[in-house]
């Protein structure tokens, strides 16, 4: 799974996901990419799994780059504990994701290879996304 190596601050505060991408909403890698319709954090377990789907259609061949990093962390209290006490532990790291942005990338395979495999990626992450191919091909 992806998260940062070492981070400045253990908790974060929420925050608000609002507006369009402002960068990484071009595909600049890759030929084709997968891109996000609508706000969401998406999990380095999401992020996981929607590689390795990607992966084993296009059977390894081809270069694949992902353009989120899970940075934001998480946190939650047990289970069955009342409210207050402060803060709950750091319990896993998301990407929060605009509108707009790549997630994925594909180069060096068939572009309709590419675009199922793509379509595979998106039923394993939880927001709706399209697919989109770079200018000029």
């Amino acid at each position: 799974m992806l998260a940062p190596k070492r981070v400045k601050f253990r908790k974060r505060q929420k925050g608000r996901l609002r507006g369009k991408a402002q960068r990484g909403n071009s595909v600049s890698f890759g030929e084709i990419g997968l891109k996000a319709l609508e706000h969401g954090k998406i999990t380095s377990q999401q992020i996981e799994s929607a590689r390795v789907a990607i992966m084993r259609h296009i059977k390894r061949g081809g270069q694949v780059w992902i353009r989120i990093f899970p940075d934001f962390p998480v946190t939650s209290k047990p289970a069955e504990v009342r409210m207050g006490k402060g803060k709950g532990a750091p319990e896993g790291w998301v990407a929060p994701v605009k509108p707009g942005r790549i997630m994925y990338e594909v180069k060096g395979v068939d572009i309709e290879l590419a675009k199922e495999a793509l379509k595979r990626a998106s039923y394993k992450l939880p927001i709706k996304t399209a697919i989109v191919v770079k200018e000029g091909m």
